[in-house]
């Protein structure tokens, strides 16, 4: 038998419906709303399975937690990571399904983290619990990585790597909704703030004071003029496709009460700016200043700065390198058939593991445009598969 055969399909699905019942959406006002549950339950289903477990809290109520299987036989280590948290469930009535009741109906199991990502970290905790099972010879280690807050600042996989866990790491699955595809690149975040300062004054004399709302409009003109420059040189990437840059947030004013009659003395803007290889953040930021700079030189009333609060470079791994070479081998082994290629359009925890300097591939179970949204759902015989790519993944990297 394959290390394959030896995956429990109910495990999967179990497991699943498990986690996705611990509600673990992390809301600041509400101390009981975080990942510690999850990360409980985790942590004792590892123990039960018989591997070294650890669990570190990263801040109060939202701990990581680490499981590891050493073979005892020196060899490379191979990672697989999935974290606990999920996005707020929203409107609950908008649902079709209990968000939390994990229900299956035909094919698909119904609920917020299904897809994003319970079911993929499902599958790797079931996959690993296969390759112990199997007691087919191996070498080396596998460290199975469950962070909180990659739906936020990704302050777990910060942790993690501040704490040493990922010294050593020679290749790492990020266990995401991908459709199975094996996606070799990611795109690039920065979050950014700009603001703009005037004067408050009356709406019918505003020459008695500075509009930083008109200020601020002047600039996102000339972001998105930098944005066309930037899609002119890149051009659209085989799998991100296109570079963006995006205001999300405009308030004026950012504090206080706005009034119709009211010029504000503040405006604030939030920026999300997607990258692609090719494009540098420090040369973005730059580009961005001497926006700031430029107007200013032509309006004397023109204040403005740029904060950026997160920056998170684009990743890419090479075809060549084995942990590419080990997925590709296993798709084709799993399914017998040809695996696609594809990028992931947002960051992942993935994008600090690359900066730490360990080769990623970002796959999973769950249609990818399916995260966050009103009846999130996993199809269950993708989810098996994945949980079976997984295992096999994992053996032939480490046999390399």
């Amino acid at each position: 038998m394959a290390v394959y055969d030896y995956v429990d399909d109910q495990e999967v699905i179990h497991l699943t419906q498990a986690l996705v019942r611990i509600p673990s959406v992390y809301r600041p006002q509400d101390p009981q709303a975080n990942e510690s549950k999850a990360a409980q339950f985790v942590y004792d289903y590892l123990k039960e399975m018989g591997l070294e477990v650890y669990i570190e809290e990263v801040v109060k109520g939202r701990p990581n937690v680490i499981g590891i299987l050493d073979s005892g036989r020196p060899g490379k280590t191979i990672l697989f990571e999935g974290h606990t948290d999920v996005v707020t469930e929203g409107d609950r009535d908008s649902w079709s399904y209990d968000p939390f009741g994990a229900v299956i109906e035909g094919n698909r199991m119904y609920g917020r983290g299904t897809n994003d990502t319970k079911g993929n970290l499902s599958a790797a905790i079931a996959a690993v619990h296969a390759i112990k099972r199997s007691n087919i010879k191996w070498k080396g280690k596998i460290i199975l990585c469950v962070p909180c807050d990659e739906e936020g600042m990704m302050i777990g996989i910060k942790h993690f790597i501040k704490r040493g866990w990922a010294n050593g790491v020679d290749g790492a699955i990020i266990c995401e909704p991908e459709e199975n595809q094996i996606c070799i690149t990611q795109k690039g975040a920065m979050r950014a703030v700009i603001h703009t300062y005037g004067k408050m004054a009356h709406g019918a004399m505003p020459l008695a004071g500075i509009n930083p709302n008109t200020r601020m409009a002047q600039v996102i003109c000339k972001l998105m003029e930098l944005e066309k420059r930037e899609k002119e040189r890149v051009g659209e990437h085989k799998y991100l496709g296109w570079p963006s840059i995006t205001p999300t947030v405009i308030l004026g004013p950012e504090k206080g009460e706005p009034q119709i009659n009211v010029i504000p003395d503040h405006c604030y803007s939030t920026l999300d700016i997607r990258t692609v290889p090719g494009q540098d953040h420090d040369q973005l930021r730059a580009d961005i200043e001497n926006i700031l700079a430029e107007l200013a030189s032509k309006d004397e009333d023109f204040m403005a700065e740029i904060e950026v609060i997160e920056s998170r470079p684009w990743t890419e791994t090479d075809l060549d390198d084995p942990i590419v070479k080990a997925s590709v081998q296993s798709y084709r082994t799993v399914t017998g058939k040809e695996p696609i290629f594809n990028g992931v359009p947002g960051a992942t925890d993935g994008t600090f593991l690359h900066l730490a300097g360990i080769p990623i591939v970002t796959t999973g179970a769950g249609d990818r445009h399916i995260p966050h949204q009103i009846d999130e759902y996993i199809e269950l015989d993708e989810l098996i598969e994945a949980s079976r790519i997984y295992a096999q993944t994992a053996m032939l990297f480490l046999k390399q």
